[in-house]
């Protein structure tokens, strides 16, 4: 996919299916974030059985630069997504996305939410946790610093988010966007939910919730955060009252501003604390 501004991107004859999906006829809240400064553009990242295809942004100039694997949403690594790496890139990270249910199918080439739900289903925990360790590895032999590795992810990557600080050891920091924390039943590809590993977190995780989820009710939030204190974990999760689910994709009419300015703050100040300086 050619780097295209997110603007150009809505409105082109090849506009993701998945991005529209979810969109909403309210395109002039969309955050643009250009490409001056940074290089950003798809690549590919080696794994045990095949490549799998990623949209990487970092600085133009500099190496060694603290690395965030971005986790997409249920959509897949469409243009807010990548303008999310961007964003990282401006801030002085080299920020990458793995398409993490390829082997699956290409949920950009669907115009139905319950197709992409079908691939989605079909995806299995330990393929996605392989697939961000290699997409790490990539980022640090091209000018990431292995010392300095984040993650972040939004809805089924907040879920992931949460996962992944229970299995890298060497994971500094996280940002769970709201992912689900309890609900997802057992099973060979899903085995746990984020709640079922509290214990077991390696890195501080910061979530993000919205109180008017639906989809996550404030009951589970205060579980976790019940949970996180019982442990001491430095983990902490804020939760934004009358805010709904999706409430930083600013492509979606579930978009809040100011919860979502509030939360990008909170990002950038948690990762420059756990992250950054580490």
């Amino acid at each position: 996919m050619t780097d295209l501004t997110r603007r150009q991107f809505i409105t082109t004859a090849t506009l993701s299916a998945g991005f529209a999906i979810a969109a909403e006829p309210i395109f002039a809240q969309l955050i643009s974030t250009d490409s001056n400064g940074i290089v950003a553009g798809a690549i590919k990242i080696p794994t045990k059985d095949r490549e799998i295809p990623a949209y990487r942004a970092m600085p133009e100039k500099g190496t060694n630069f603290p690395v965030v694997l971005v986790v997409q949403e249920i959509f897949g690594v469409h243009a807010h997504i990548q303008d999310i790496c961007r964003r990282f890139a401006k801030l002085g990270y080299l920020a990458i996305a793995p398409d993490l249910y390829v082997r699956q199918g290409d949920v950009l080439k669907l115009s139905e939410i319950d197709q992409v739900r079908k691939i989605v289903s079909q995806v299995p925990d330990t393929q996605v946790m392989s697939d961000l360790d290699y997409a790490a590895t990539w980022a640090f032999k091209n000018k990431g610093d292995r010392q300095r590795l984040g993650i972040t992810g939004f809805c089924w990557g907040g879920r992931i988010t949460w996962l992944y600080a229970a299995h890298n050891p060497n994971l500094k920091a996280g940002v769970a966007w709201y992912g689900r924390l309890v609900g997802t039943t057992p099973n060979p590809l899903t085995p746990n939910n984020p709640i079922d590993l509290v214990k077991s977190l390696k890195a501080p995780v910061l979530g993000l919730y919205g109180g008017a989820d639906s989809g996550i009710p404030n009951d589970s939030v205060a579980q976790m955060q019940e949970l996180l204190k019982s442990v001491n974990s430095p983990a902490e999760i804020i939760l934004y009252p009358d805010t709904p689910h999706a409430f930083f994709a600013d492509y979606r009419a579930s978009y809040r501003p100011e919860a979502a300015k509030d939360g990008w703050k909170r990002l950038k100040n948690w990762f420059e604390r756990y992250l950054v300086k580490a």
